[in-house]
């Protein structure tokens, strides 16, 4: 049995394109205000044992109303957000303590946000309390 030199030897493709390195990774965006509102809203209310229907009536807004808020589907005025938090025995000041958490854990590492300067300042850690802008 012969064997040719063509069968020994590994062949050898040369690609039509050139090598392109991959394109970086996006950043990782950060949470909608109203994603995290609702996620602690619904976090509460299952916390505490309660149906939608209860928290709703208790804060005398509709059940498919307060559904989509824990969904995120809806942005919350100040005066249901403040109803909602109350009918879960909260002050409308610890429901947004615990929005901060999220948003600052959601943050991540230092140096992957920006400030309102844009200077790149880390501000995961910056602030020690509740900051809101009006």
């Amino acid at each position: 049995m012969t064997t040719r030199a063509s069968d020994t030897q590994a062949a050898r493709v040369v690609p039509l394109r050139p090598q392109q390195a991959p394109p970086p990774a996006p950043e990782p965006r950060e949470p909608l205000l109203r994603d995290v509102v609702g996620g602690v809203l619904r976090r509460e209310r299952l916390t505490q044992g309660r149906t939608l229907k209860d928290v709703a009536e208790a804060a005398r807004i509709s059940v498919p109303y307060l559904s989509e808020l824990e969904r995120g589907r809806k942005e919350a005025s100040s005066e249901v957000l403040a109803a909602a938090a109350r009918a879960l025995g909260l002050g409308l000041g610890d429901v947004l303590s615990l929005v901060q958490r999220e948003l600052v854990a959601a943050h991540g590492t230092a140096g992957r946000g920006r400030t309102a300067t844009g200077t790149g300042a880390a501000t995961a850690g910056r602030y020690g309390g509740l900051c809101l802008a009006a």
